[in-house]
């Protein structure tokens, strides 16, 4: 479906004298004398033929921008500030601008202006005649039209009728009409959405109810968290706590549909508080984005290997790769090789974001600059997933990705026995037997717990990460140990690869930002960069403390099938309930 714009009225024609027409035979009219001097030019900068001011200015802004960047590339190279500049490199600059203000004005306005008018009337047309019975007709418009009081009024494009919209649904239907355009030819996110879901019902022959469309904002996920929505899943959020870490008390949201999980998170959370609390450590907050480059020889991939790996190297390749962005902060290059193919893994903190797109673009910049010394380097890809990311990878088990977290505690053995309903001994044996030689006997890569990935999906979903993440983010390691002669439990998980962020992607969505905030952890910390993401990832582990801690318990006790009878299954007809609900 499309809707076509109403082009503004053109400007009102300039009225001619009737009593000077009518008085000089020989004129066909008289013209306004007080004609507004005429509008400078960008061409009237010089006093020269305008083929001859543009050719001057032309090649003004390309040898000095040559000139600016051979000069620029030569300081990276010896390491000199780049604020440091010379009086010729200030005459440079300053013809640049001048330049760049004479081509914008001559070519780029005129450009802009014509763009835009053509696409305000382009985008909206459709050839189809099928469809010309909803169109809007340029002179007799159907949507707001114009009254004769107002000489220019602003092109409007209003709902239309459910009539129409039956129109606009059989042109998706019949695939007319892409989809994934109705948010932009419609300019309303909701009923593209809304129109988008009946054209799917009528398409598959399969009913959508029981997806909720109401109570959603569907401008907030435009172009950044989710394509052709059709409704929302609901999910239930659930608290656990409060969580007593590094001094201070947490209420975890978790978003589950799993049973018990919360219930026995708040269980752990509970031991833990009632025994002093948890501690956590953060040993390393670096992002990594691996490309993949090949070269004719080994002998070559070899040469940029141990090129990148020089750390006399390191600082210029610093001040390339942090060009990204004010966050973005080189720590380190490691590559793997593979015949002539070289993988490049950098690493880099990354602020407060997730940092994905941010350290995709620094590699993207040292890419570019190692080009000039070594031509022959043919990129492959931005990713050879040596990185590695939504993969289970031994790289990230061993090196880390993210944030490497630690947190442990010592739970006292009246803790042990009154809240956990078990013993220290039978915790112990069940930790090594289960986490440890179990999971090595499955051959288990950073799987070294009992269900880390529960709590990380949860506290992921509820708080706006990337869920598919969790792959990397559930590498974790159990331990548990005896302490105090025996009577108290020393519990510790060691998880190298949390991927959190508490801006961008879906932690700007009403929910997850709430349960952000809820943490105190929403957006980014002006103060100190960085440090929200950071305290996210020690609550997802102090989360992951509180859940291990549980349900070894109920292992070792023989309670979990008992609980999960009580609290994982319903008695209750749910399409019964939901019906009923509808009606």
């Amino acid at each position: 479906m499309d809707i076509r714009r109403r082009p503004p009225r053109p400007p009102p024609q300039r009225k001619t004298d009737h009593n000077a027409q009518s008085g000089r035979s020989s004129s066909l009219g008289a013209v306004d004398d007080r004609s507004p001097s005429p509008t400078p030019r960008a061409s009237d900068a010089l006093p020269l033929p305008l083929y001859l001011t543009n050719a001057v200015f032309f090649t003004l802004f390309f040898s000095v921008a040559y000139y600016l960047l051979h000069r620029w590339r030569d300081k990276i190279r010896n390491s000199t500030p780049l604020h440091v500049v010379t009086l010729s490199e200030i005459a440079a600059i300053v013809s640049l601008i001048a330049s760049f203000i004479y081509l914008l004005g001559f070519f780029g306005i005129d450009f802009v202006q014509s763009f835009i008018s053509r696409a305000s009337h382009e985008a909206w047309d459709l050839d189809d005649p099928h469809h010309q019975n909803f169109l809007v007709d340029d002179r007799t418009p159907r949507i707001a039209p114009s009254s004769s009081k107002s000489p220019d009024p602003e092109p409007v494009i209003q709902s239309l009728s459910s009539e129409e919209d039956d129109e606009i649904i059989k042109s998706v239907v019949d695939c007319t009409t892409p989809s994934y355009l109705l948010e932009s030819r419609l300019g309303d996110c909701k009923r593209a959405a809304s129109i988008r879901r009946e054209a799917l019902q009528r398409t598959t022959g399969r009913s959508l109810q029981g997806l909720p469309l109401e109570g959603f904002d569907y401008e907030s996920i435009l172009g950044q968290c989710c394509e052709m929505p059709v409704g929302y899943v609901q999910i239930p959020v659930g608290i656990a706590g409060p969580l007593l870490l590094d001094g201070f008390e947490y209420w975890v949201p978790m978003a589950t549909t799993e049973g018990c999980l919360v219930a026995s998170t708040n269980r752990g959370c509970k031991a833990i508080h009632a025994s002093g609390g948890a501690d956590s450590t953060l040993l390393r907050d670096a992002m990594t984005r691996a490309p993949v480059v090949r070269f004719g020889s080994a002998k070559r991939a070899s040469d940029l290997k141990f090129f990148l790996e020089d750390p006399l190297n390191f600082d210029t390749l610093s001040v390339v790769f942090n060009r990204s962005s004010r966050f973005a902060r080189l720590q380190g290059i490691h590559c793997g090789m593979a015949g002539k193919n070289l993988y490049i893994r950098f690493s880099c903190s990354t602020g407060d974001a997730m940092g994905m797109n941010m350290v995709s673009k620094g590699v993207q910049n040292v890419l570019d600059f190692l080009q000039s010394d070594f031509p022959d380097m043919d990129v492959i890809g931005i990713s050879g997933n040596f990185c590695s990311d939504k993969k289970p990878a031994a790289i990230n088990w061993i090196e880390g990705r993210g944030k490497s977290v630690v947190c442990e505690a010592i739970i006292k053995e009246e803790v042990v026995k009154k809240v956990l309903k078990t013993n220290v001994a039978a915790l112990v044996e069940l930790n090594v037997l289960k986490n440890l030689a179990g999971s090595a006997v499955a051959g288990a890569l950073g799987g070294y717990n009992a269900h880390a990935s529960n709590i990380v999906s949860a506290v992921f979903i509820a708080t706006g990460q990337d869920p598919a993440q969790n792959v990397e983010s559930s590498n974790c390691i159990t331990m548990m140990e005896a302490v105090n002669d025996g009577k108290d439990l020393h519990v510790s998980v060691t998880m190298p690869s949390i991927e959190v962020g508490t801006v961008g992607g879906g932690t700007q969505l009403a929910s997850q930002s709430a349960c952000l905030n809820l943490l105190g952890v929403k957006g980014a910390n002006k103060e100190s960069p960085g440090s929200n993401s950071r305290l996210l990832a020690t609550i997802v582990a102090g989360a992951v403390l509180a859940g291990e801690l549980s349900l070894l318990s109920a292992i070792a006790a023989g309670q979990l099938v008992k609980s999960h009878m009580k609290y994982n299954r319903s008695s209750k007809d749910v399409t019964k309930v939901a019906h009923l609900e509808e009606k």
